[in-house]
């Protein structure tokens, strides 16, 4: 099914449905939420200018997202099912990944 290429409310929307399929409850959406604003604004097009990280989930670089599909660089459910996967395996829930982020700048 095709998906709009920059559509912030449904992919939140299509990441909080799947929080539960990573072990999450809904009370890690509020983090998740805070570091994908400020990492893309939840723009599937969002790009980095000076590292060149990309996506809703600012992957570095980009074709790291190529493990969850072809269409990494316009699905947004592409991009959500990466970066989630990520998140749980580096940094166990979306909240440690924000605590990360907020003391480093990166996750």
């Amino acid at each position: 099914m095709a998906v709009a290429v920059d559509d912030p409310a449904g992919a939140q929307a299509y990441a909080a449905a799947n929080l539960g399929g990573y072990g999450w409850d809904a009370g890690q959406m509020p983090c998740l939420q805070k570091l994908w604003t400020k990492e893309s604004d939840w723009r599937t097009t969002a790009k980095n200018p000076s590292s060149g990280a990309y996506g809703i989930v600012q992957s570095l670089p980009a074709e790291k997202m190529a493990s969850a599909g072809t269409d990494y660089l316009t699905n947004y459910r592409t991009q959500i099912n990466w970066g989630l996967n990520y998140i749980k395996q580096r940094y166990g829930s979306p909240c440690g990944a924000l605590n990360f982020h907020y003391a480093n700048n990166w996750y």
